[in-house]
Parts: C-alpha cells; structure tokens; sequence
C-alpha cells in the first residue's frame, strides 16, 4: 500500500510539474505577444502630423511644368471638423507626363529618427505614390518613391522609410531622414482618373 501511494503521489507530483511549466510557458509567450505590441506602437508613435489645418503649406502641381496635359486640384474640405486634402484629376502620360501631385516643403522639420510615413486615407480603388526629394536629389526627375493603394474607406496606411525606392542610380539607394525637404502625394504614371482624400499624414519614429 505505501508504495501504491507513493508512486500515485510521484505521479501527482509529476503532473503538477507539467501544469505548472505549460502555464509559466504560456505566461512567457503571452508578455512577449504584448511586449511587442507595446513596443511596436512606441516605435510608430508620431513625432509631427499634417492634418491641413495650414493650408498654404501645401500646393498642387500637374506635369504641365514639363509640357505635359494632365489636369486636376487641391481641395480642402471640412467634415465633421476634420480637415481632409482632396485631390482629383486626369492623369495623361501625352506630351511625356503622366501625373498631378500635392507637395509640402519639410526642411525646417528635424526627420533625423523617422521610420515610417502613415497616411489616413481613402480613394477611388487605385494606386497613388509617395515622393521624397532629399538634398541629394538635385534633379527635377530625381526622387524616391514608394506605391501605395487606396479603397473607398478610411484606412491608415504605413510606408516604412527603408522600403523607398530611388529614381535614377545617382542617388544614393537609402534615403538619409534628415535630408529630407519634401514630400509629396502623387498620382503617376498611366492615364487614369485620379482622387484621393487624406485626412493626415504622420511622420513616426
């Protein structure tokens, strides 16, 4: 009898062993899952945010400047107290264009930490870009870029800083934050109906 009980003990023993592993190991993976949660939207929190209360700091520019025919405007629009950047238009790629852009100037900004570049934004179901001219990009037709796509609803969307693609090979293949001097929102590259509403752009660590 003492040893039936004994090793029905030892096997108690054992099993509590177990449980007590499976939870603290549960527990483990549980604090990394919001260990990095936390982490990660310390990393995108928002050290400066565009959200057009200053108009004037941005202005819409079309491929005319270089003999091109695509047409469109800025507007800005107030909903439910928010102030959203609607741009529209035609792009056409005659004449050697093929776009329309609203740009902002950002030198007097220090970007020197920025990670990535969010927008709050929606469309019309396409394809619209970001451009960045640095004061490395001398040219008019040197900049980086990066694709993005918007549906018909609201939806923040988040362009990593390292994923920018250059222009040309003269440029060096990263972009340097704080080298930075503009950014621009642009529709490019096809013949297509263009609108987009931004409600903000935020610059994050």
């Amino acid at each position: 009898m003492i040893g039936t009980e004994y090793i029905g003990n030892r096997i108690f023993y054992e099993y509590l062993k177990k449980i007590f592993f499976l939870s603290n190991f549960i527990l483990f993976i549980y604090s990394i899952i919001i260990f990095m949660f936390i982490y990660n939207n310390a990393l995108s929190k928002p050290f400066f945010a565009d959200n057009f209360n200053d108009k004037n700091k941005w202005i819409f520019i079309t491929d005319g400047v270089m003999g091109g025919i695509s047409s469109g405007s800025l507007n800005f629009l107030n909903i439910n107290n928010k102030i959203i950047a609607h741009m529209s238009g035609e792009v056409s790629t005659k004449n050697n264009g093929g776009f329309i852009q609203i740009r902002r100037d950002l030198q007097n900004i220090n970007l020197a930490k920025l990670r990535n570049i969010s927008l709050f934004a929606k469309g019309n179901n396409d394809e619209y870009f970001i451009h960045i001219r640095t004061n490395k990009t001398i040219l008019p037709w040197q900049y980086y870029s990066i694709k993005f796509f918007v549906n018909d609803k609201y939806t923040k969307i988040i362009l990593p800083i390292s994923k920018f693609k250059k222009s040309n090979f003269l440029l060096p293949s990263k972009i340097s934050p704080e080298d930075i001097k503009s950014i621009a929102v642009v529709a490019y590259g096809k013949n297509y109906s263009a609108e987009i509403f931004i409600q903000s752009i935020g610059f994050n660590y």
